[in-house]
């Protein structure tokens, strides 16, 4: 018997209810990042800058190396509501809590005992900072812990479907780690003031987690237990999410440390900043996908049909969210960083964002594969996938890096993504014959769609470029109304259309 006061993740209202929560959740960050990177860069230095936005790296990072107890603690207390046991619900928190906890204190062992080597030996760091920056990851060591609890405290609110308070206190949260070094910034611009003061935001999280966890489940602080039964399910079930938690950061943040080996650490930003604005847009696949994983589980298991809908609708919408968008960063690219930051990056950075552009396009379409794939249950296709990806990977990245610099950088990472993408598709089809009918049109369409990017990012004035753009997306329109969108969807737009126009009418 299911618990009555957990909502369906099938139900359509629930699955548009809690995209917007994540959507809030997400966007909010990104506007913080607009109005507090120039500052940053400003305040620090391009230099300071750079081994800042390794810290923010560092801590994302080891958010998610849990070994998969994150998403086990979510699947594990999600299956014992419903089958309506939910006394058993503390035992089996406690039990992963405290084996993260493990894995956190081993994961700042690690950072610190690495901190040397790193500082002095693998990133080329000026030494003028590399004593802050030394402090700084000794500080960011203590973070690991802390991060990988609120990771899992996390997890039980979800399980719950309460992703109103996970945003609740995502906001803030993703507003802080932006705003809270330009408000140290007048008193102090060193790093390892700044690393302590998002060491003790992360920490206040963490406790706020816990109070909100209480809450959903009551009595969970007072009913402290281990019980070694639940360790065997959980590392099983995290096994082959730990290979993607791992290698797949490791593959999306492995660019910048190789910049900062060979090409300094002003080249850092001058990549990291327009990477960190476009990849932003991730918040979109993102926060759908967050919602579609218990729906594709749910369908896969019942109608199959359903999943297969699920799925291209999935894709579609993601197209015709984030095209429009890549395409007027790729044609005003220039602009756009000259008038946000400078001229210096916008000569350094021009080309990067471009590239960056299409490679974000492609993995946000991806996200929905990823997800099927391991609602079928099969995650350990997806973590095979990127261990045979990571050699090549790094191959690419050095001889692309070597040949055309930072553009050579964004070029591998994007390729990257590219076969990333496809090879997701195809295994999807592999698992469902229901989406093999429909995948060489949706490729053909992102085709098109790279095509146009591509036509967009040759040098023109802003006469040629705005005529461009304008041309390109009345085109886009008309075909994504006539050939992209279901006659649901165009119901669901025209009432949309007619709301909005009844609300500004006097």
């Amino acid at each position: 018997m299911s618990d009555p006061s957990t909502p369906s993740v099938t139900s359509g209202g629930g699955i548009a209810r809690n995209t917007l929560w994540n959507l809030a959740g997400q966007i909010a960050p990104l506007l913080a990042a607009v109005f507090a990177i120039p500052v940053l860069i400003k305040g620090l230095g391009v230099d300071r800058f750079g081994v800042l936005t390794l810290a923010w790296m560092v801590i994302g990072y080891f958010s998610l190396f849990d070994l998969g107890l994150g998403r086990a603690l979510i699947k594990l207390v999600s299956e014992k509501l419903g089958a309506g046991r939910p006394e058993e619900i503390p035992e089996l928190v406690w039990t992963a809590l405290v084996l993260m906890c493990l894995l956190g204190m081993l994961g700042a062992g690690v950072t610190l005992v690495l901190t040397d080597w790193l500082v002095t030996d693998v990133l080329n760091i000026p030494v003028e900072l590399q004593a802050e920056t030394a402090a700084s990851f000794r500080l960011l060591a203590w973070s690991v812990p802390v991060v990988i609890l609120t990771t899992g405290l996390r997890g039980i609110l979800e399980a719950y479907q309460r992703f109103d308070l996970v945003n609740l206190v995502r906001v803030p949260l993703g507003i802080l780690t932006f705003l809270s070094p330009v408000a140290v910034l007048p008193f102090s611009n060193h790093l390892d003031v700044i690393v302590m003061v998002l060491l003790g935001l992360r920490i206040l999280i963490c406790v706020v987690h816990a109070v909100l966890c209480e809450r959903v489940v009551p009595g969970l602080l007072r009913s402290v237990t281990f019980s070694r039964h639940h360790v065997r399910p959980m590392l099983g079930f995290g096994g082959w999410m730990t290979v993607t938690n791992v290698v797949g950061p490791l593959m999306v943040y492995l660019d910048r440390f190789v910049i900062g080996s060979f090409l300094g650490m002003a080249a850092v930003a001058y990549y990291v900043t327009p990477y960190e604005v476009i990849t932003k847009l991730w918040v979109i696949p993102g926060a759908l996908v967050g919602v579609l994983f218990p729906a594709f589980s749910a369908s896969i298991a019942g109608d199959r049909t359903q999943a297969v809908e699920l799925f291209w609708r999935g894709v579609r919408w993601i197209f015709l969210a984030l095209f429009p968008v890549t395409l007027l960063v790729t044609v005003f690219a220039s602009y756009a960083l000259q008038l946000w930051l400078s001229d210096d990056f916008s000569k350094n950075s021009t080309a990067v964002l471009q590239m960056l552009a299409a490679g974000v396009l492609i993995n946000s379409l991806a996200h929905v594969p990823f997800a099927f794939i391991q609602g079928a249950g099969r995650p350990d296709l997806a973590a095979k996938l990127h261990l045979a990806e990571l050699p090549f990977y790094l191959f690419a990245l050095w001889l692309f890096m070597n040949q055309w610099g930072l553009v050579g950088v964004a070029t591998a990472w994007s390729l990257r993504v590219g076969f990333d993408a496809l090879a997701m598709f195809l295994i999807s089809a592999w698992i469902e014959s229901g989406l093999r009918q429909a995948l060489k049109q949706e490729i053909l369409i992102v085709v098109v769609g790279l095509v146009a990017l591509g036509l967009g990012s040759f040098p023109a004035d802003i006469t040629v470029r705005i005529v461009f753009a304008t041309i390109t997306l009345s085109c886009f329109a008309v075909l994504a109304w006539r050939y992209l969108l279901s006659p649901d969807d165009r119901v669901l737009v025209r009432r949309i259309l007619s709301s909005t126009a009844n609300a500004n009418t006097p």
